[in-house]
């Protein structure tokens, strides 16, 4: 059966209203801020009613290292959650916000595929509630603060030479990396040396998704740190005078979105950091929401398990107190043959030595689950060409390791192709788990990158350079050791080099670069050649995007 494509089921799709979506999660319409009768903003008064409510069962969706053969992760969130509620369970699941730059650039949409789609699938993809507009703004409402603040005599004694605190925008734009302020004259502002990030990469991104409230948002805005004066000492956001007003911007985004499935289970998505340049995880008011009004409750992290469940799971558990009873990792056959030696044209061959080569890239994203004490699911994405003697082997495989198996056809056939996976996972919830961080906070931050980088990477060690020990010292003499690390690196291998695939060893692993995000409570580590401004392809998604005179959109994903 041919399946159309992820807008034309979308836009074939029959919308209910939200306000009935809501319902189903006991939330009612004056506990909504309608965007149109299909999305709306959640108010925190739902928060306050719900707060004392058991936590239904976390589960958290990962995956293998991506390749260009495609893994299905959001996908099989959606449908996986659809299966759940088709086997009688209250359900709900949390993904993030699609950053334009995907959505214009290579990787398309976020929104998942197939049958297994959130919708209104348009509006996700694009401006959706306006989150990531408020986001962009906040962060630049800060950096023209500090710009006016050297303008306006300089009271704070800023060294232009070390502010950190950089602009943002929401898509690719590679020639905007690193740029010179000022120019024109005295009128227009003192020239220093800056650039731009992209949005989903801004602290005030990881700072939304971390926090509790509105108030918790303001104080960690606070405590941003754009830079330094001429004897070295910190300058905070609070210190610029930004921190309110900021928060201002925020006042709306700040509250969760609720949207819907093909199938009717409601969909929180809010907040979208990347994971291979930030924490990867949607917000923690969605989830605390999530886990409060339903049975089980969904959750997807960015990119492979080295990489967002890792951050999920020392980061956002940890500040968020959360406890997962499970765990899904997403894989295919055809990337698992890509991970094993194969081209991307040669992945409709049956070739059991190349996929038992490649398992080895799925062996240890389950063995880092079972060393956070989580019992793992493997769902196995199906695909057309995939084999019975190539399923066999991946099930073969798993079920040494201690992982139980599922075939999901969610993409083809929505919920009903995740029955079993959901039956699965609802048997591993109930396992006995023991739940563990990998590192302890005391730790020193070459002692937290390095626990992360042997145990979940596989490297034989890490090295620094130059600039990346100044940024450590200066981040003890803050007395900021204490922070948690997130890691910048490239999503395509365990390693920080993308070329290297499956499961390499002997590889070392280089910071270059350690920022310190203190409103968000973690530091950074940028490793290998990661950039926190992507820059469009050859042929960038955005060519064949259009809309026609009734408004219908065509190539978006």
């Amino acid at each position: 059966m041919k399946v159309p494509s992820d807008i034309e089921i979308a836009q074939s799709a029959e919308l209910r209203p939200i306000v009935g979506i809501a319902e189903k999660l006991g939330i009612g319409e004056d506990d909504l801020e309608l965007y149109g009768r299909y999305k709306a903003k959640i108010s925190p008064a739902v928060w306050e009613r719900v707060k004392n409510n058991p936590d239904g069962k976390l589960i958290l969706v990962t995956a293998i290292t991506p390749t260009p053969a495609g893994e299905g992760k959001t996908t099989t969130t959606v449908g996986l959650s659809q299966a759940l509620a088709k086997l009688g369970q209250k359900v709900s699941f949390a993904i993030r916000e699609p950053s334009l730059g995907p959505s214009f650039g290579v990787k398309g949409g976020a929104a998942g595929g197939g049958y297994s789609q959130v919708i209104p699938m348009e509006d996700i993809n694009l401006h959706f509630t306006g989150d990531l507009h408020a986001i962009t703004t906040a962060h630049n409402l800060i950096a023209a603060m500090i710009d006016n603040s050297l303008q306006q005599g300089n009271e704070l004694n800023l060294d232009p030479r070390r502010i950190v605190w950089r602009r943002v925008m929401d898509l690719n734009e590679r020639a905007l990396r690193s740029i010179i302020l000022g120019l024109g004259g005295k009128a227009n502002g003192v020239p220093r040396e800056s650039g731009f990030d992209i949005t989903v990469a801004s602290e005030i991104m990881a700072i939304l998704c971390l926090s509790t409230d509105l108030m918790d948002l303001k104080e960690r805005i606070r405590k941003i740190v754009i830079g330094y004066t001429y004897d070295g000492k910190a300058v905070t956001a609070g210190d610029i005078g930004a921190a309110g007003s900021a928060a201002v911007l925020l006042k709306d985004a700040v509250k969760p979105n609720l949207v819907q499935t093909l199938e009717g289970v409601p969909a929180f998505i809010h907040g979208g950091p990347f994971a291979n340049i930030a924490h990867g995880c949607n917000s923690l008011q969605a989830t605390r929401l999530g886990l409060k009004l339903s049975d089980y409750f969904v959750t997807e992290a960015g990119f492979g398990a080295d990489l967002g469940a890792e951050k999920f799971l020392d980061i956002k558990c940890r500040l968020g107190g959360l406890t997962p009873s499970a765990v899904v990792i997403v894989a295919t056959v055809r990337a698992l043959k890509m991970h094993g030696g194969r081209k991307k044209t040669e992945l409709a061959q049956e070739d059991l030595a190349a996929l038992e080569k490649g398992m080895t890239n799925l062996e240890k994203h389950i063995e880092n689950i079972a060393s956070f004490g989580l019992p793992a699911v493997v769902a196995i994405n199906r695909f057309p060409t995939d084999t019975e003697a190539e399923l066999a082997l991946v099930e073969e495989k798993c079920s040494r390791l201690g992982a139980s198996v599922a075939l999901s056809e969610v993409w083809e056939k929505g919920g009903d192709g995740g029955l079993d996976l959901g039956r699965k996972v609802m048997e591993a919830c109930e396992r006995r788990s023991s739940f563990r961080f990998l590192y302890e906070a005391s730790l020193s931050p070459k002692e937290k990158i390095g626990k992360i980088a042997r145990e979940i990477y596989g490297a034989a060690g890490v090295t620094y350079t130059d600039q990346a020990e100044k940024d450590l010292a200066q981040i003890h003499e803050l007395g900021k050791d204490g922070l948690l690390v997130c890691m910048a690196k490239t999503q395509y291998s365990l390693s920080d080099d993308p070329a290297l695939l499956g499961r390499p060893e002997g590889f070392t692993v280089t910071v270059r670069e350690v920022r310190l995000s203190a409103g968000a409570g973690f530091l950074v580590a940028i490793t290998g050649s990661v950039m926190t401004m992507p820059g469009l392809p050859k042929k960038p998604a955005a060519l064949s995007i259009d809309i026609d005179e009734k408004g219908r959109i065509t190539g978006l994903f």
